[in-house]
């Protein structure tokens, strides 16, 4: 239809502006009310041809815009729902489970989220009289060394002294960045923040705080910056133990 108005208006046009350009009166002169005839004509087709544009433009300009607040809204949804799964996700991590030990080993308490699962030695090693293992759902076999854990936990029969000692090598080369840290609930004791290749033989990324515990040292770590979250948010505010 609009071809069609369109070929119809510039067929009309042209053939009377030629007729009317050339009709003369009887001295051979050109009449000079063709004039605002001509200029008649000339702003009917531009009019019309205007008209038409701001028609198709206006029709397209309806069409994508529907297109694109379709697609928004789609995109606003999917962003809705992870959003609510993120928010259900972590709704599910409360309340916190507590895992509380031995009273010769400083009656460490450790908050975890409950959809974590633990897994704690106190008797397999007298290098390490206390060894625990957390991840979400079920723990990975301890003695698998290709599994990493979302959170670790060892009281271990070192001095302080020479476990800091054998970090210094990984902060020197800068495997890891080092600054003092100290428990919000135990702020009485001051140890050390490792961030980077906590374990170097392994390539471990993570976070790991060491602190002096009696005459053992206590270590505390997660083994991915995937938990790196709630290792600061859940775990660390929530360590306590007895010097």
């Amino acid at each position: 239809m609009n071809k069609y108005l369109r070929t119809r208006l510039n067929s009309f046009t042209i053939s009377n502006m030629t007729r009317m350009s050339f009709r003369m009166n009887d001295k051979g002169e050109m009449n000079i009310l063709l004039l605002p005839l001509i200029f008649a004509a000339v702003f009917f087709v531009v009019t019309a041809g205007f008209g038409l544009w701001a028609y198709q433009s206006r029709e397209d300009y309806r069409t994508n815009a529907n297109q694109k607040i379709a697609a928004a809204v789609k995109v606003a949804k999917l962003d809705e729902g992870i959003a609510k799964d993120k928010q259900h996700a972590e709704d599910d991590k409360q309340p916190l489970k507590t895992y509380i030990g031995p009273e010769q080993f400083g009656s460490i308490h450790v908050s975890y989220p409950k959809t974590w699962s633990g897994y704690v030695s106190t008797q397999g090693n007298s290098n390490t009289p206390l060894d625990a293992y957390y991840q979400p759902g079920v723990v990975p076999g301890v003695q698998d060394t290709g599994s990493t854990y979302a959170l670790r936990v060892q009281v271990i029969n070192q001095s302080y002294s020479s476990v800091v000692s054998r970090m210094n090598q990984a902060v020197t080369t800068k495997q890891v960045t080092a600054a003092a840290f100290a428990f919000p609930k135990v702020p009485n004791v001051v140890g050390i923040r490792y961030d980077g290749t906590i374990q170097q033989n392994l390539k471990i990324t993570g976070s790991m705080i060491i602190v002096p515990i009696r005459d053992k040292t206590l270590q505390i770590w997660t083994e991915s910056p995937v938990y790196a979250d709630d290792f600061n948010k859940f775990v660390l505010p929530n360590i306590t133990f007895s010097p």
